[in-house]
């Protein structure tokens, strides 16, 4: 990877960090965002406690899928290991994001999967948004941050990782991912937002259903795939 495309990803993980402050998705110094280039197998990541308004594109940790780090300036954000974990596992993924933002964390906590109610939804998550199981008390103590990334993984087996691009971590909150670190910024947003609804619905109508298989698909694949008809050519 030459020097200036590690330039770039530097800066491109550095805007996707500063796009979920803006979003209101994070506060403090709470989440993180991070992006690989595939071919040379580095990632940029956001470092450890630094706060946002101070951050730039020099601040980013690069590293490798080893979590070796390239450059030992900064060190990086204590979620590295999942971030890692689920790089290793979705081919796909070119970017992942953490945050804390409210209802996606309020339904993490409630340990509460996030079913499609309705079409917005579907528009961008092909099915429920899982929740993790708990981590064991063995996994905490001595692998607690990879073990998170683990766990993510498998609630996402059997299943296309970047039709459902999303997962919540039990008493934790939102990980995010997507094939590139725009979509991750979006999907992050749009997680808040269809955690919100969910929440409100189900306030409203505890017994509230998910819509139909039919009404899901029909929302899903007009956004995604070859036979995608939304939007310009």
């Amino acid at each position: 990877m030459t020097t200036m495309n590690l330039d770039t990803l530097k800066a491109n993980v550095l805007n996707a960090n500063l796009a979920t402050v803006r979003h209101g998705l994070v506060k403090a110094t709470f989440g993180n965002a991070s992006g690989i280039d595939r071919e040379s197998g580095l990632l940029a990541i956001k470092p450890s406690g630094v706060p946002y308004d101070d951050m730039t594109a020099d601040h980013m940790v690069v590293c490798d899928l080893d979590g070796r780090s390239q450059t030992n300036l900064y060190r990086p954000s204590s979620d590295l290991e999942t971030h890692l974990a689920l790089y290793r596992a979705f081919d796909g993924v070119g970017a992942i994001i953490h945050t804390h933002s409210t209802y996606a964390t309020i339904m993490a906590q409630a340990c509460q999967p996030i079913i499609p109610l309705g079409t917005t939804h579907a528009d961008y998550f092909h099915g429920t948004i899982p929740v993790t199981r708990h981590l064991t008390p063995e996994e905490i103590k001595t692998r607690y941050v990879a073990a998170t990334g683990d766990v993510i993984v498998e609630s996402v087996a059997g299943r296309d990782p970047l039709e459902i691009p999303a997962a919540l971590v039990a008493g934790h909150g939102p990980f995010v991912w997507g094939d590139t670190l725009e979509s991750a910024v979006l999907n992050a947003m749009i997680l808040e937002e269809v955690a919100k609804m969910a929440w409100h619905t189900l306030t409203i109508s505890p017994s509230a259903s998910p819509i139909s298989q039919e009404l899901l698909d029909r929302h899903y694949l007009r956004k995604h795939g070859e036979n995608a008809t939304y939007g310009q050519n």
